[in-house]
């Protein structure tokens, strides 16, 4: 089924007691953080913007690395608010059905939104910490931009002298082997897995997809655009996420 949520849900849904949620940067676009490969995405309009989060671009080139600090001063999200699509989230936490939020956004919006860190398993890192490449130090992001702001283009570690990087997975680099394995162990145990604003192409994560399929849940993707995965799915909504995530999550 595919389109707008159904009056009434299904009962599979509504009786759900572990629901596992994926979510991508289509959960936060009402938010203000534009998405990555929407028809408005970042790297849609500026396909070389990719560089600057490959990590053997990023290694290789101190321009790259300049480049990538101010993009990350241009998208600071210190002032960005969660939206409804994340209150709804909170709701699910709170009414006790929600067996774990799995999440491909480094915003950290979910848990200014009030959602459990404990339950949030961040694959592809956070932007609020900067790491070494080296001797592995993080500190704040803040800390970070506050060194860039005062005129250093490309602040090395001040422990070992090496690259830093936000604590983000960048293209060609290895996924916490922990968190991945934590996220495909909530994905085999729900009832209903939830994929919210993500394109279902970026693997591992796609693929979790397919693991909570294989045993045996119900599959409801949200996304604004066609997925990879909307054939296995039980449910497709088109609508727009702050609208319709609040009402599947209806009781």
């Amino acid at each position: 089924m595919t389109g707008a949520v159904p009056e009434p849900l299904p009962e599979w849904l509504t009786a759900a007691r572990a629901i596992t949620v994926l979510t991508g940067a289509g959960i936060s676009t009402d938010s203000g953080i534009p998405d990555y490969r929407g028809p408005n995405g970042v790297w849609t309009r500026d396909p070389d913007a990719e560089k600057l989060v490959t990590l053997s671009y990023y290694v290789a080139d101190p321009d790259i690395r300049r480049r990538a600090w101010l993009m990350r001063r241009d998208l600071q999200v210190g002032d960005i608010a969660p939206n409804a699509g994340h209150a709804a989230l909170v709701d699910l936490e709170r009414e006790g059905r929600l067996r774990a939020l799995l999440t491909q956004n480094i915003d950290g919006l979910h848990q200014a939104a009030g959602s459990s860190p404990a339950l949030v398993l961040e694959l592809h890192g956070t932007v609020h910490e900067v790491e070494c490449l080296g001797c592995r130090d993080r500190t704040s992001m803040a800390e970070a931009m506050a060194r860039v702001d005062a005129g250093e283009p490309d602040p090395a570690c001040r422990v070992c002298g090496g690259i830093l990087k936000s604590a983000t997975i960048s293209f060609g680099q290895a996924l916490d082997a922990a968190v991945v394995e934590a996220a495909a162990q909530a994905a085999a145990d729900c009832d209903v897995f939830l994929a919210v604003g993500t394109s279902l192409t970026v693997h591992p994560a796609a693929g979790l997809t397919d693991v909570a399929a294989q045993a045996g849940a119900r599959v409801v993707v949200v996304n604004a655009e066609p997925t990879p995965y909307d054939d296995v799915a039980d449910l497709v909504v088109r609508e727009p996420i702050g609208v319709a995530l609040p009402r599947l999550l209806a009781r």
